[in-house]
């Protein structure tokens, strides 16, 4: 359906029964279902086939909404005040009457929160309860930016997708989680940890490779396509597909059996938007493997190149 408000009014309505709902997002589309409804939040898992020790992001319309499910501390509010609504996860301590449920949370004794912007925000206020939301793709697989996307790799296994064109950022949220000294960044995204840092007036450290899987995006082996990826790439080999960046070509170029460049003019925001929908692209073309040219990490490019790297990672790795 498209995103007007017979699009929203039948979202809600659906959630309301326990449907699950693919939602368009600023970040990339979500797969929907009320976060306070556990069976609703197991089909999630069954739909994307997802491994249940995976925490979900509580999607909610404001603050208020956003209290009831997480304990807010000063350096929280202000975050939110800065980036909400918007592409930024805080990880916070689960409120003491949390309605929530466990599955949504992994049985851990914290929470994951975002203020989406757009529609889903409004569907969230509808519905008049948090939504948990990942992406609307099988785990693992590459996040859909169109409600096309969404659909293909799902198919049956949503009651309905509401359609507002192109995800504006391409890229999931930022997750936060906030420690006594110090901004823990589990997951860079649509927020770069440089404009984080200078709202929170502390640094934002990178959490362990090790460490325990407390936020969605953390599997070693994630947002991966069915082709093997080659990152730094220096030239395109036999069979392989491009995926470039820049103004600039590398040798065998012109023999790759399919040709995507996230941003000729070398924007990491463009390349950010544009990220999953042409590797998707690519993947379809089935070459032997998709050979990605180096991206600087700068600003956004540290989280493009955080999900190539996931991509990349061997698939046993999760």
């Amino acid at each position: 359906m498209p995103a007007d408000a017979d699009g929203v009014a039948s979202a809600a309505r659906l959630l309301a029964r326990g449907g699950l709902v693919a939602l368009p997002t600023e970040t990339v589309y979500g797969l929907a279902a009320d976060a306070t409804n556990g069976a609703a939040v197991a089909a999630i898992f069954e739909a994307k086939g997802r491994p249940r020790f995976n925490p979900l992001i509580g999607h909610v319309d404001g603050r208020a909404m956003a209290r009831t499910i997480g304990r807010f501390t000063p350096l929280a509010e202000r975050l939110a005040e800065a980036f909400w609504p918007g592409p930024l996860t805080l990880v916070l301590p689960l409120a003491a009457e949390a309605r929530i449920h466990p599955l949504v949370t992994a049985g851990l004794d914290t929470v994951a929160v975002r203020m989406p912007a757009g529609v889903a925000r409004d569907v969230i206020a509808a519905l008049g309860r948090p939504l948990a939301a990942p992406s609307a793709n099988r785990s693992g697989r590459i996040s859909p930016t169109t409600a096309r996307a969404g659909a293909e790799s799902l198919g049956e296994r949503v009651d309905l997708i509401v359609d507002a064109g192109p995800a504006r950022v391409g890229l999931e949220s930022t997750i936060v989680r906030i420690g006594a000294d110090a901004l823990i960044c589990l997951r860079p995204g649509g927020v770069p940890l440089a404009e984080i840092k200078a709202v929170a007036g502390m640094p934002v450290e990178r959490a362990a490779a090790d460490a325990e899987i407390a936020a969605p995006g953390m599997l070693r082996s994630h947002y991966a396509p069915d082709m093997p990826v080659r990152l730094d790439a220096n030239d395109v080999r036999a069979g392989e597909a491009l995926l470039a960046f820049g103004p600039d070509a590398i040798d065998g170029a012109d023999r790759a059996v399919a040709v995507a460049n996230l941003s000729p003019a070398g924007d990491p925001a463009e390349a950010a938007a544009n990220l999953f929908a042409m590797m998707a692209e690519l993947n379809a073309a089935r070459p032997s493997a998709i050979a990605v040219m180096s991206i600087p990490s700068d600003g956004l490019g540290e989280a493009i190149n955080d999900r190539l790297a996931r991509a990349a990672a061997p698939r046993n790795a999760s």
